[in-house]
């Protein structure tokens, strides 16, 4: 029998310890096919571990670990652990966070693996720079990808002042060429295309962002140095069977952006804007802004607003791809009702001058650990709208998920 001492220290380091995860199967139904896709159903498994150890009262290490495949050869086959998310597919096996956390006083800092968020409003967050997004599967529904970074926070009174620097860069994830959310300019029709993969610039990215807590207001200024995460493409003719050869490239990138919000009695206004510049030749110049309303009436839970733009140097190209810009000039709106502890219903919403995006989903709790979600997505438009271009991606989906 384990004596006292021990029994306690047991106790001691469970309570230090936190585990977490789940295990979920997603099938993806599409009624109709696409020129480069003619699958209708794709099924993805994904097994996500989280854990975290607080060895001292200032000092907690935290980790993820993420182990997936899927039926549509969006996921590499093969045994290696990838830690930094610079590859075309998704890795088999990945280390999602391993970041260390000290705090002391009015002083936070977390150095490693981490997921780092800026601004307040919902759908579009033009602030957002250092949270690169997995498109691969579906440009209406991504998923946030971890960033390795220093970040030092430090809080004093209604202030809050959080620097970044980021040494190495992390892409957003985009669509292959060759399955449906991937739209092609009519030029590439019929041709033979090949992934040329990407170019990955060196360098390190930093950013500061100032946030102030008022009496009955909230706002904060924020500045960003690095790469845009999302790429433009090359595209270059090869003989002798005149293929069409596709590098993904990443322009320089500076930001000057705030965000704001204000609680009224009946609704919360919020507000988010951005500018971007670039010293990369053939790079746009350009701003986002999102002006949004958000109430909470007992289970309902609103957001609706508006997203848009101003371009100030117009040089576009077909050859980007950009849905945080392809969200833009857009009403967009979110609602979600909470009929129990066990269900609830949820519905977003995007709609421009000729293209809209709506998803409805329905989520059930049964016991302790499963939970079943069900999801239809309506996308239509004309072709030469960014929403419009996916017509043929309406789906239906169901997840699956065991946690533990």
């Amino acid at each position: 029998m384990m004596d006292a001492g021990a029994l306690m220290l047991l106790a001691f380091l469970g309570q230090q310890f936190e585990q977490r995860g789940f295990i979920e199967n997603r099938t993806v139904a599409y009624p109709q096919t696409a020129p480069n896709d003619s699958a209708h159903v794709v099924d993805e498994m994904l097994l996500r571990e989280e854990a975290s150890y607080k060895f001292t009262p200032w000092f907690t290490l935290s980790g993820a670990f993420d182990a997936r495949t899927d039926s549509h050869r969006q996921t590499a086959r093969d045994g290696v652990v990838d830690a930094d998310d610079r590859s075309i597919l998704r890795p088999a096996l990945s280390l999602r966070r391993l970041s260390a956390t000290v705090h002391k006083g009015k002083v936070t800092a977390e150095i490693g693996r981490q997921f780092i968020r800026w601004g307040k409003t919902d759908i579009l967050n033009p602030t957002d720079r250092f949270a690169p997004k997995d498109y691969l599967s579906s440009v209406v529904d991504s998923d946030f990808l971890g960033v390795t970074a220093a970040r030092f926070t430090v809080e004093s009174g209604g202030n809050t002042v959080d620097l970044v620097w980021q040494p190495w860069f992390t892409p957003s994830r985009t669509p292959l060429l060759n399955q449906r959310w991937t739209a092609l300019p009519a030029e590439a029709a019929g041709l033979p295309l090949r992934d040329a993969g990407a170019v990955y610039p060196g360098g390190s990215q930093y950013g500061a962002r100032w946030n102030h807590v008022g009496s009955g207001y909230e706002y904060s200024l924020c500045f960003f140095d690095g790469r845009q995460n999302l790429p433009s493409f090359d595209a270059i003719f090869t003989p002798p069977d005149f293929s069409i050869q596709f590098t993904r490239t990443y322009p320089q990138l500076r930001l000057y952006g705030g965000d704001a919000a204000v609680p009224l009695p009946w609704l919360t206004i919020k507000g988010e804007a951005a500018y971007f510049t670039s010293s990369t030749p053939g790079a746009e110049e350009y701003a986002l802004y999102v002006i949004q309303l958000e109430r909470q009436v007992k289970e309902w839970s609103l957001v609706a607003g508006y997203a848009g733009s101003v371009v100030t140097r117009d040089v576009a190209s077909p050859l980007q791809f950009a849905p945080d810009r392809g969200f833009a000039k857009s009403f967009v709106g979110r609602a979600g009702f909470t009929i129990d502890a066990n269900r609830s219903l949820a519905m977003e919403t995007a709609v421009r001058a000729d293209g809209s995006f709506v998803r409805f989903e329905y989520s059930q709790l049964y016991g302790q650990h499963w939970r079943a979600t069900g999801g239809v997505a309506w996308i239509r438009g004309d072709m030469t709208d960014f929403l419009g271009e996916y017509r043929r991606n309406s789906y239906a989906s169901l997840a699956i998920r065991y946690s533990f």
